[in-house]
């Protein structure tokens, strides 16, 4: 991962120089018998009635070589240079991760005229049994809730990106983009090529049970009392790199564990550039 190998080989040899030992006494002895001329010389060997076919030489195929696929290159570690920034307010994680975008750009905005374009909802939830929630406000239009309150409670929850894009793009990124459903590998490329992404998961990365709430429109609003934004600032080929806002942290979390919290939130992402 050759004995019976090795003694058939050695068997094959042996039977080789027996063959040709045999083949020299032939022509030893057929040169003996050869007749000479009355000159001295060798006599003209006699024509054969029957002339000797001459052997056609068996081509010997080559063998085709076999193309070695070249391995795919791993892709390089990439870390952008984007700041790391502490939320001012207990629930303003989405309005500190997109301070974090712009700030990248050199953009200086505070949290407070970010978070004051939200134009909070701060009607009370209605609550159903089990501690769901049954109705609220609508986090893709505006901030839902009081952003200093309690997301367990509930007095307070968040917004979702159609709000950060439009901030993000009113205060000089108009080629932002933002939305739900982008692939995993979309976010490592964005990353790969210096955006900054923002995205929607659960704090720490925990896994808290999802639920969904129909909003006072009666938009389908997907939540989780864990939910949470952070700053994407890096990749490598099996990790990517957070700059979480809860804490003013920065730390690389492995792709597997990104990918289940990024589709609790239907893979919801803003990219700055």
């Amino acid at each position: 991962m050759r004995s019976v190998v090795a003694t058939r080989r050695q068997f094959l040899a042996a039977g080789g120089i027996a063959l040709a030992g045999a083949a020299l006494t032939r022509t030893a002895a057929s040169a003996l018998l050869t007749p000479s001329s009355p000159n001295g010389g060798t006599a003209a060997p006699v024509s054969s009635s029957t002339p000797k076919a001459t052997p056609t030489a068996t081509p010997i195929a080559t063998p085709t070589p076999t193309a070695t696929p070249t391995p795919a290159p791993t892709p390089a570690t990439v870390t952008i240079p984007v700041p790391v920034i502490q939320q001012s307010m207990v629930l303003d994680c989405e309005t500190a991760a997109l301070q974090q975008g712009l700030a990248y750009y050199g953009l200086n905005v505070s949290q407070s005229q970010l978070f004051a374009e939200e134009y909070a909802d701060v009607r009370l939830p209605v609550m159903g049994a089990n501690h769901t929630v049954l109705r609220w406000g609508n986090p893709y239009t505006n901030f839902v809730g009081y952003v200093n309150g309690s997301d367990w409670t509930p007095t307070g929850f968040g917004v979702y990106w159609p709000v950060i894009l439009r901030l993000a793009r009113n205060h000089g990124l108009p080629n932002a983009i933002g939305g739900e459903g982008f692939a995993p590998s979309r976010i490592y490329g964005e990353l790969a090529a210096g955006h900054p992404v923002q995205v929607w998961i659960q704090t720490r990365f925990a896994r808290v049970q999802l639920g969904t709430w129909t909003a006072w429109d009666g938009t389908q609003v997907r939540y989780s009392f864990a939910e949470h934004s952070v700053t994407l600032s890096g990749v490598s080929p099996t990790q990517v790199r957070v700059n979480d806002v809860l804490n003013a942290s920065q730390y690389w979390v492995s792709k597997a564990l990104f990918e289940a919290n990024f589709a609790d939130f239907n893979n919801m992402a803003v990219i700055f550039q």
